[in-house]
């Protein structure tokens, strides 16, 4: 039996947004590594005692998955998790351990995204709405021009920035957003927002008010930002068109 690796969403910070499923591989694992504050979200699954507990940086993860990965043997479990959701904005490592692990000896656990939980306390519809991550190493410039379309459509957008204080340059936060939009001729005071720093967790805040407002704020990395421009529409609005369409139809 293969070297197997479980990659798992472990949700936003609050331990009671773990999944059953979340629970049960992180159990089962010899090995277990993660950043700082993901391992933090899962202390009280790990059992430290029993379990070998590695934790990374940007700058020491590869080195990490590859000591671990030799020093398994067949049969064992590893489980890497990561802050809300696998499958949203961690791309760049998951496809580098699908590479070491092999496609076939990894299995993704979904978890409950920051986005998903932005959207919900913004009581925006995330099927109607643009999301995007701007929390990646690549060029953003696509993913920008992408937002900047959206919103001028009318679209809500829930985003995840881009914190990067090494190289102003590619810092993409709140205010530079901000600047961004107004910079491309949105009207950014009439734009109303939502900035959710630590969400789940004791020190969650939220800010609110309109784009323009964000010019020259911080905010943690931690963070998700909407831009809610929502049209409510309800089942009785196509309840309406859909008993005009019959009428129509009858007087045939």
């Amino acid at each position: 039996m293969a070297k197997k690796l479980f990659v798992v969403g472990v949700g936003p910070g609050s331990p009671s947004y773990l999944t059953d499923a979340a629970k049960k591989a992180i159990r089962g694992s010899q090995y277990v590594v993660g950043y700082r504050y993901t391992l933090s979200t899962i202390e009280s699954i790990m059992d430290r005692g029993r379990q070998q507990v590695f934790e990374v940086t940007m700058d020491s993860q590869e080195d990490v998955y590859q000591s671990v990965y030799e020093k398994m043997k067949d049969g064992q479990l590893c489980t890497v998790p990561f802050t809300g959701d696998a499958s949203f904005s961690e791309s760049e490592v998951i496809d580098r351990l699908l590479q070491i692990f092999g496609d076939n000896n990894v299995e993704i656990i979904p978890g409950i995204s920051s986005v998903q939980v932005a959207a919900a306390r913004a009581r925006v519809p995330t099927d109607k709405a643009f999301i995007v991550t701007f929390h990646v190493t690549g060029d953003i410039e696509q993913k920008k021009a992408e937002m900047l379309q959206a919103i001028r459509q009318g679209r809500s957008v829930v985003l995840l920035p881009r914190p990067w204080l090494r190289d102003r340059t590619k810092h993409f936060m709140q205010s530079e957003i901000a600047e961004f939009l107004r910079g491309s001729g949105v009207d950014t005071g009439r734009l109303k927002t939502w900035v959710f720093e630590h969400l789940t967790t004791e020190k969650e805040t939220c800010f609110t008010g309109t784009v323009s407002d964000l010019e020259g704020k911080e905010f943690s990395d931690l963070s998700v930002m909407v831009i809610d421009q929502t049209s409510r529409e309800t089942y009785l609005d196509f309840q309406t068109e859909r008993s005009a369409a019959q009428k129509k139809s009858d007087s045939k």
